[in-house]
């Protein structure tokens, strides 16, 4: 069998970012270049799956989807160097050139998928203020709390910013695969860490959680189920030293049960009306 072509830096970094961790070769790419990398990776790889994949055709194909950046690209969110060694190699994107006026000061807005009206009211309220205040609303484009800001946000004309926990060659969840196209095509982005193809788990909502924190100045939790999804936007907040900001849970709703315990534990800032938020901003 012939030996495989060398790949290109951004093919080698697509490939690379598919199989490692960043901190995983991070001091490799400190002192070689991602082509190098690459190879050296092969070389030492037993099992013979690296040999296999073939970085310049994954990434080929995965362009006919989305578009790949890197972290020496323009428009390059520098939000994300609080990430240090775990930086993304590269991210996925739909809408790559509103890239840099969308990240220049976004701030999350998510919560409960399965939403009560108190929570999708705030959401809404929230969405429309930070967005009128100037800044982008980022959300996950799950159901409940995250699509209602999105939309929430949209109607004020703001564009918004998603990012998925899989690959952008669909929505996720799939249902909201209109509200996807919709964002991209009112000028705003989404992005995932993944290439298409790839599909959420445990593993993508927890390494997307870090991502959505990071991108952002602050973290709005409005309801959030103990040991949820969300849950994990608003830890990944508190370890980047990102502002976690909530509105009031309801009372006596499970939903928010793990919201009323991060403002029991004085881990998240009370924030009874957008207003107060914004002024914390």
């Amino acid at each position: 069998m012939p030996a495989a072509r060398t790949p290109s830096e951004r093919s080698a970094l697509a490939a690379l970012a598919a199989h490692f961790a960043p901190e995983e070769v991070a001091e490799d790419l400190a002192a070689h270049s991602a082509a190098d990398v690459w190879q050296q990776r092969v070389q030492a790889d037993a099992s013979g799956r690296l040999a296999r994949y073939r970085p310049e055709e994954e990434l080929n194909r995965s362009l006919l989807y989305c578009q790949f950046i890197t972290r020496s690209d323009e428009g390059w969110p520098t939000a994300l160097t609080v990430l240090g060694e775990r930086q993304p190699l590269g991210l996925w994107v739909l809408g790559r050139d509103r890239l840099p006026g969308l990240t220049a000061s976004t701030v999350a807005v998510t919560g409960n998928r399965n939403a009560t009206a108190h929570a999708l009211s705030y959401a809404e309220d929230y969405a429309r203020a930070v967005s009128e205040a100037g800044h982008t609303v980022t959300a996950t484009l799950a159901f409940g709390v995250d699509a209602a800001a999105h939309q929430a946000a949209a109607l004020t004309g703001r564009a918004t910013l998603a990012v998925l926990p899989r690959g952008l060659d669909r929505a996720h969840p799939y249902a909201h695969a209109a509200l996807m196209k919709q964002i991209v095509s009112s000028g705003g982005a989404v992005i995932s860490l993944y290439p298409p193809g790839t599909p959420a788990s445990g593993a993508t909502h927890q390494a997307s959680a870090h991502l959505l924190a990071a991108l952002s100045k602050a973290v709005i939790l409005i309801e959030a189920l103990d040991h949820s999804h969300t849950l994990r936007t608003a830890q990944a907040a508190l370890d980047l030293r990102r502002p976690l900001l909530t509105a009031p849970p309801a009372e006596d709703d499970i939903r928010a049960g793990g919201t009323a315990r991060l403002i029991a534990e004085q881990r998240a800032v009370l924030c009874p009306h957008p207003a107060h938020a914004l002024a914390l901003l």
